[in-house]
This record gives C-alpha cells, sequence and structure tokens, in this order.
C-alpha cells in the first residue's frame, strides 16, 4: 500500500514542484509556490488551488486569479445547423452583432468564456451558413481568445524542450526536440553509464541527459567560464539523489589533467584572508573538482555529447581521449560548417569510425477526419548532428612507413632460350 501511495504522488500537483503551464502552442516553466502571482499569456493567478490535483488537468481562471477545475462539457457541435459550402459568406466585418463594449460587458458580469462564445455564436449572421469544418474552425479561434484557461503538465525532455524551441530557441542554440531525441538515442544514453556532456544549451541537454539514465551512473558537465548553467535543469524538477551523480569539470583544465600536470589538492592562497564563508565555498568548489578529476582520469567514459555555440572541432579533439574504445560521440551544431571540419579531422587523425552527418527534416500533420494534411507552415530547419563510434588507434607506424621499410621484392630471374 505504501508503494502504491508513493507511486500516486508522483502523478499528483505538491508545493514547491516545478510545472509547465499550458495554453494551446505555449509553454512556461513555473514553481509551485504559495501565494506568489504567476503571469502567463497576459494573465495573472496562483496556483494554491492546483495543488492536489492529478497533473495534466485543465483549470479555469476565475475572479480574483483563483483557479478552479474545468468542468466537462458536452461538444459544441451535436445537432448544429451548417451549411453546405463557404461561397456566398462575405467577410466584410458586419456579420458580428455584438461590438468590443457588448463583449466587455459581457466579461464584467461574470460571464466565462464559453458563455461568451455561446454569445458569438448567436449573434453572428453568417455562422449558420458556414460548413460544419468552417464552424469548428471559429469556435476553435474564439476559444483561443475568450476561454481563461490553463492546463498544468509535470514537466518531461520534451515538454521543456518544445516551451524552449516556441519561446526562446536562441537560448538553446535552435536545437529542436526531435534532433535532441536523436542525440539521445546516437549516444547510447542509459542508466548506469559515465557520460560526459558540453553544453550552452540552458542546462536542456544536460536534463534530458540526466532525465535518460534515471539517476543511476556518472553525468560529468565540462564547462566553460565561471561556472555551469544549470537553469534548464532545475525546470526537470528532479528529486535529489539524481544530483549525486551530477558532476562539473571546467573545460580550461582538460589540457592539464591529461598532461597530468593538474593539481587538485593546492588550496587558493587568497583563502587566509577571505571570510569564513568564502573559504567554505572555495573548499567545496576543489572536491567538486578533485571528485571530477577521479572520474576524468580513468578516460572509461561510456558516451559524449556536444551541443554548444562554441566551435566544435578543438572540444571534440579534446574530450575524445576520455572516451573507451567501442564508445559512442555525438556533435550537434546549428551550421553543418563546422561539423565538416570536425568529419575531416577526424577522418585524418583516425581514431573513430562510422562517422555520419545527418540533418533532420520535422513536418506536423494535422489529423481531423476528411481534414488530414500537412499543416502550412512548418521547422525551416533542426540543425545538424555528427555521431561516430571512437576505436583505438595502433600504436605502431602508419602503414605507408611500414612499406618504405620493407626490402624490395627480388626480380624473376630470366633465362634465354634458343628458340
Amino acid at each position: 500500500c505504501v508503494v502504491m501511495a508513493d507511486d500516486e504522488s508522483q502523478y499528483t500537483i505538491k508545493e514547491g514542484d516545478y510545472v509547465v503551464l499550458k495554453r494551446g502552442d505555449i509553454f512556461k516553466a513555473v514553481q509551485i509556490q504559495p501565494r506568489k502571482k504567476v503571469i502567463f499569456e497576459k494573465q495573472w493567478f496562483f496556483l494554491d488551488n492546483a495543488v492536489g490535483h492529478l497533473y495534466s488537468s485543465t483549470f479555469e481562471i476565475v475572479s480574483g486569479g483563483t483557479l478552479q477545475p474545468q468542468k466537462l462539457r458536452g461538444t459544441e457541435s451535436n445537432a448544429k445547423e451548417a451549411g453546405t459550402d463557404n461561397r456566398n459568406i462575405v467577410d466584410d466585418g458586419k456579420s458580428q452583432k455584438l461590438t468590443r463594449d457588448d463583449i466587455e460587458t459581457l466579461k464584467e458580469k461574470g460571464l466565462k468564456g464559453q458563455e461568451i462564445i455561446q454569445q458569438l455564436i448567436k449573434n453572428s449572421s453568417t455562422f449558420r451558413g458556414k460548413t460544419e469544418y468552417a464552424q469548428d474552425k471559429y469556435i476553435k479561434k474564439k476559444k483561443k481568445k475568450y476561454e481563461n484557461t490553463v492546463t498544468i503538465l509535470k514537466p518531461s525532455c520534451r515538454i521543456l524542450a518544445m516551451m524552449y524551441h516556441g519561446r526562446e530557441p536562441g537560448k538553446i542554440c535552435h536545437l529542436r526536440y526531435d534532433t535532441l531525441a536523436q542525440m539521445l538515442t546516437l549516444a547510447n544514453i542509459h542508466a548506469g553509464s559515465k557520460v560526459l556532456v558540453f553544453e550552452t544549451c540552458a542546462g536542456l541537454v544536460l536534463g534530458a541527459v540526466m532525465e535518460r539514465m534515471g539517476g543511476y551512473g556518472s553525468v560529468i558537465q565540462m564547462y566553460p567560464g565561471g561556472g555551469p548553467v544549470r537553469a534548464g535543469v532545475e525546470s526537470f524538477g528532479f528529486p535529489a539523489n539524481f544530483h549525486d551523480m551530477l558532476h562539473e569539470f571546467p573545460i580550461c583544465h582538460v589540457n592539464s589533467l591529461l598532461a597530468g600536470t593538474l593539481d587538485t589538492t593546492a588550496k587558493d592562497p587568497t583563502a587566509g584572508s577571505a571570510a569564513e564563508e568564502k573559504k567554505v565555498k572555495l573548499e567545496k568548489k576543489r572536491k567538486k573538482l578533485a571528485a571530477a578529476a577521479d572520474l576524468l582520469k580513468g578516460r572509461d567514459a561510456d558516451g559524449l555529447v556536444i551541443a554548444s555555440r562554441f566551435h566544435p572541432c578543438p572540444v571534440l579533439m579534446g574530450l575524445l581521449k576520455f572516451l573507451s574504445p567501442s564508445r559512442p560521440f555525438v556533435v550537434y551544431s546549428q551550421y553543418k560548417e563546422p561539423l565538416i571540419e570536425c568529419y575531416t579531422k577526424l577522418k585524418e587523425h583516425g581514431g573513430a569510425v562510422s562517422l555520419r552527418l545527418t540533418d533532420t527534416w520535422l513536418r506536423h500533420y494535422q489529423v481531423l477526419p476528411n481534414r488530414t494534411h500537412p499543416l502550412l507552415l512548418m521547422s525551416g530547419g533542426g540543425g545538424y548532428l555528427l555521431s561516430g563510434t571512437t576505436v583505438t588507434m595502433d600504436g605502431a607506424k602508419p602503414a605507408g612507413s611500414q612499406r618504405a621499410e620493407e626490402p624490395a621484392a627480388k626480380r624473376p630471374k630470366l633465362t634465354h632460350t634458343e628458340g
């Protein structure tokens, strides 16, 4: 019974949880805090009343910014009159009898979104002459405008990737969600593995790797600058044990670690004069560096994932040395030219096989009765991926020099015969 209760609790909205708000195709990640005003799609409300309900529940926003569970209603298409075609309908803006002021008055009287839509239908002179498909399209458009509803979702890799790609694609280097899914597959991310991640995508790629591993194994985040960026990881709302598997290592110390000159025991000479709190932080940072260095020294990582705004070639060539033989790696770039350079470098240098440079093509379809077709608008590009598998480099001399040192083959002796 205790196990069943724990299973049910993960599907229930709790105070302090990170959630994703959804309305139509718009998403926003927030944390549930008591009496904290949330602004979403030009509306403000409080999330307190959502606590205790199941994820994927839809709520209506009532007066005072309070959330109220949406009641299930019948479909509006029951027994409605429809025309045969739209040839006689003229869109001149005169078909709707209600003015903007009338609609505002209805809102002030306390009418909800569905009731306002019914009034718009009632006062439209052309609605009954439209075809059934056109009527459904009209209702859907008005719902989007007047219904004050919000759906609360549990964060996941796909939902957060769609949110970032729709709202702030520049923050994640225009990484599309289908490309991210391919990266996780090509890098063979699974529980119990040791994975290196170098990314500047607000922590989205790092969070996706951690979610796929399920809290088992080790993830080493290689970061540029003063510290790792993990805004996207927080939005996943991982439990505490997930963070125990996460380590960090600055990319600027990679060369010294490979050369064996990195000293993780040295303390900051200015720490003596610093405040006690700063000394504790520096010591904690030193211990994290030492722990990550110990994981990397074995050079036995199981996978490498790179997705950053920096040129990937020097990063890739440096980090490949930490992978075991016969291990996958994948590099993402918004442009193909840097990956072509990486491909050429790997071919010249060796140490990698099964090299593939690919791009992805994604198209959404509307699937409705008698109206299934591709959407008119689609994503222009989802970036490019370079993937491959590491192999052991032969320590012997190249094949060309071996042939040069081999003795020349003896010429066959010619014998003259009298004919």
